[in-house]
């Protein structure tokens, strides 16, 4: 799965294809440019040394752990950045250090959760770790397993207000969990954006004011969530900067000449019903 320039897998030159183009720290773990909504991560074997063992977990969850090399983690700098890119609208890209071959890029990813782990630093001291609970983009928007149901019926039965609560309440934190409860806890801050953001149209494309263009077979008006402050889609976003619009707006945001233009309309409209849900 591409993001912008970047493929899965592929290899790249960190100064030359990521620092030159974006900007941020050339060095350590964590890169944050300031231009630019991105929060990007080195990660590889080198690490260990300073008490890191960033890996695979058997839940299909990458566990990332925060920067500090010497006594306890804390959320600054790069870890606060990790824990609130979704809050921030910012996308998070992990590449992985191959030494002189340059960095291989794993994907983009999504902070579902942390935890907090016993683990010793880079003098053999124990301290407490920042451990991120990071998944793949792509999987973001699906139940953990197949069939499983993760939104209570009741949870369905909520008016504009009660949807707009509940997605406020999702996209402002990270929660402190791990594994597959991280997972079903993304999934479920995601959902209620989008339920919240599709009740919020009524059916009508937010960009261009036209009605969906066809009903789901579940009995819906068919539009897209698109994130106007993140430059792919997907995951919790402050509902404030999401909006609900047809494929054909969705695709010229994202892939037109005038896309920009047309994604700072959208921002405009949104802000302006937000405005009146705050009143």
């Amino acid at each position: 799965m591409p993001w912008g320039p970047f493929h899965e897998q592929r290899i790249y030159n960190r100064r030359r294809d990521i620092h030159a183009v974006y900007g941020g720290q050339q060095q350590g773990g964590v890169c944050t440019p300031s231009l630019h909504p991105l929060v990007i991560l080195f990660t590889g074997s080198s690490g260990e040394q300073h008490g890191y063992s960033d890996g695979w977990s058997p839940e299909g969850v990458f566990r990332y752990f925060g920067e500090g090399q010497v006594g306890d983690m804390v959320f600054e700098r790069g870890n606060r950045a990790i824990r609130d890119h979704l809050v921030d609208g910012k996308d998070l890209l992990v590449f992985q250090t191959r030494g002189r071959e340059g960095v291989r890029f794993l994907g983009q990813f999504e902070c579902a959760g942390y935890s907090i782990e016993r683990a010793l630093d880079r003098e053999d001291n124990p301290r407490s770790a920042i451990v991120f609970e990071l998944v793949p983009a792509n999987v973001n928007d699906k139940p953990t397993e197949a069939g499983e149901q993760l939104i209570d019926e009741a949870e369905l039965e909520v008016d504009l207000v009660g949807l707009r609560a509940r997605a406020l309440q999702a996209a402002q934190s990270t929660p402190q969990v791990a594994g597959i409860a991280a997972r079903r806890s993304l999934y479920r801050r995601s959902a209620a954006v989008r339920r919240y953001v599709l009740a919020r149209a009524a059916g009508i494309c937010e960009s261009c004011n036209g009605p969906a263009p066809f009903i789901t077979m579940q009995g819906d008006p068919y539009l897209e969530p698109h994130h106007t402050r993140r430059l792919s889609d997907g995951g919790p976003d402050d509902p404030r900067f999401v909006g609900a619009v047809c494929p054909s707006c969705h695709r010229e945001i994202h892939h037109g000449l005038h896309g920009q233009v047309k994604n700072r309309a959208l921002i405009e409209a949104i802000r302006r019903k937000e405005a009146i849900s705050d009143t």
